[in-house]
């Protein structure tokens, strides 16, 4: 294969810039949710939200791990990219191990945002919201211009869920968001 040195390292280089980019998000997402003192309301995800992260984070990471070494076995020449499979396994490993010991899998309401942070981020802010809504399992949040984020409900413990309801009608303004919630 001509250039094969070239193709492999500028494969190396994509796969660590799409990695450090997702790196840099959860790991700040994380450390965002544990300054409790920021929120409104601030709590653990659910327990049986955290077995599931877990077991997905662990299944992706020896994915990430099972590439790496594949590439090695299928050609030395692919060294970069196989290095930077086995550093996201490291990383997917690491995360999961710092979030489960210093509960860093949490959902918080600030006054502008609700952020949930697990497996990965996701950052819900309350500008341009129209209507908040729950339909199978999940809360959705639909804006302006038919924009529609959404995360699943069972990420909130069940004996939070009230307390999270409260603190995020608090939060909106009532007149400009119409709310349609079931507490379940």
């Amino acid at each position: 294969m001509p250039h094969k040195t070239i193709v492999f390292v500028s494969l190396g280089l994509l796969i660590l810039i799409i990695a450090l980019r997702r790196t840099v998000r959860r790991w700040m997402g994380m450390n965002l949710v544990l300054q409790q003192h920021k929120f409104k309301w601030n709590e653990p995800a659910a327990s049986e939200r955290l077995k599931r992260v877990s077991v997905y984070t662990i299944m992706e990471a020896v994915v990430f791990l099972a590439v790496g070494l594949g590439l090695i076995v299928v050609t030395s020449h692919a060294w970069l990219p196989a290095a930077a499979f086995c550093l996201v396994f490291l990383d997917n490993m690491l995360f999961l191990i710092v979030g489960r010991l210093k509960k860093g899998f949490r959902i918080g309401i600030t006054s502008k945002a609700v952020i949930m942070a697990d497996r990965d981020v996701q950052l819900i802010y309350f500008s341009g919201l129209r209507k908040i809504s729950i339909h199978q399992d999940s809360i959705y949040f639909d804006y302006i211009n038919d924009l529609q984020l959404h995360f699943p409900i069972d990420a909130i413990d069940p004996t939070n869920r009230d307390a999270f309801f409260d603190h995020l009608h608090q939060q909106i303004d009532r007149d400009r968001v119409f709310v349609t919630t079931k507490r379940s």
